[in-house]
């Protein structure tokens, strides 16, 4: 699993132009799948016939697309304005490397000089109209040729893995929860399940509420990655959860109440099966899972995460540790479904 997603974290897939990640995918899935499709949307509809059928709809959701950044402008010099396509901090932004396209067309966000600022600009965030993509072109013109207009780029794709178990790579929300349901498709289920892997979740969870409408899901099992704020600085209970915690199951965030007795039950499974877990002690952001929640007539949600630090920028870290408590415990999960009624 940590081999595929690595691949996975590579590949470009900002939201609303996920044509690269969601290949990738497809060519991983589709030797194991039954049946796949692609919605209007963008969404990759896998279809996995289990052991038995139980008459009941189980999905498992992840969402395919990152935050980046969108051109919004080519100036006469040739520098490139921009927006953020998801929830990204300025603050991560600056400095960093981005490339654009299938041709990693690369460039490098810049900010005004440390040098050049008044002294009432020292210690402020700089808006996001200061900052520029520098892709090497000294006109309109060269840099036209090879950006346009409406064209997304990725943050740096580079990985590497240091500590003690630990790895830093960009997108691992949420690549690592694509590479959790591609390492499950690889088995035979207990019960028929449909892999939804969503678009354009970091813009308001658009993917998931089609995909949810056109499956109509009983369950749904979101798999993620969370903010883990066990950082320095931060009380304790705001950290929300921890690497090396294993995997998290939350009560609640800020799009989802999660079905109770699913939660339970993922709390149960974690215990018989001595898999490591945690919840979140701090509610704050959102997933699918408030999407597919509202969806048709309702679906009883429940979402297993990864604990991930620095989200939404180039330098997620995460515990390869915790990663494999999220597949081990989703594995679970569909037994325990497999052997209980839904």
């Amino acid at each position: 699993m940590l081999e595929m997603l690595k691949t996975l974290c590579r590949a470009s897939g900002v939201s609303g132009d996920e044509d690269e990640v969601r290949g990738v995918i497809r060519s991983l899935a589709s030797p194991h799948a039954d049946d796949i499709r692609q919605d209007a949307l963008g969404n990759l509809i896998v279809e996995k016939r289990g052991a038995r059928r139980t008459g009941k709809k189980l999905m498992l959701c992840a969402h395919m697309d990152e935050v980046g950044v969108i051109v919004t402008h080519i100036d006469g010099g040739g520098y490139l304005k921009f927006a953020f396509a998801g929830g990204v901090d300025r603050r991560v932004a600056l400095a960093k490397r981005v490339y654009f396209g299938r041709d990693r067309v690369p460039g490098v966000v810049g900010v005004k000089p440390y040098h050049m600022l008044k002294e009432a600009e020292r210690d402020k965030l700089p808006e996001l109209d200061t900052l520029y993509i520098d892709i090497g072109a000294s006109s309109r013109g060269e840099a036209e040729a090879l950006v346009r207009l409406g064209d997304t780029g990725a943050f740096d794709a580079r990985i590497f893995e240091f500590g003690d178990g630990y790895i830093k790579a960009k997108a691992i929300d949420d690549r690592l929860g694509c590479a959790v349901m591609l390492a499950l498709l690889r088995e035979t289920p207990p019960v028929d399940c449909v892999f939804a892997f969503t678009v354009q979740e970091e813009v308001g969870t658009r993917g998931a509420a089609a995909a949810a409408f056109s499956v109509r899901p009983d369950i749904a099992l979101i798999i993620e990655a969370t903010t883990a704020a066990d950082i320095p600085g931060v009380q304790e209970g705001k950290r929300v959860c921890s690497l090396g915690g294993g995997a998290v199951s939350p009560f609640m965030d800020g799009g989802a109440v999660y079905d109770r007795a699913l939660w339970e039950k993922i709390k149960a499974i974690a215990a018989r099966e001595g898999i490591p877990w945690q919840t979140k002690t701090y509610i704050s952001g959102g997933t699918d899972a408030g999407a597919i929640q509202r969806s048709a007539g309702g679906v009883r949600v429940a979402a297993l995460s990864a604990p991930v630090r620095n989200l939404h920028s180039p330098s997620c870290v995460g515990k390869i540790s915790d990663f494999d408590a999220v597949l081990s415990l989703a594995r679970a999960f569909l037994a325990d479904m497999g052997e209980s009624a839904l």
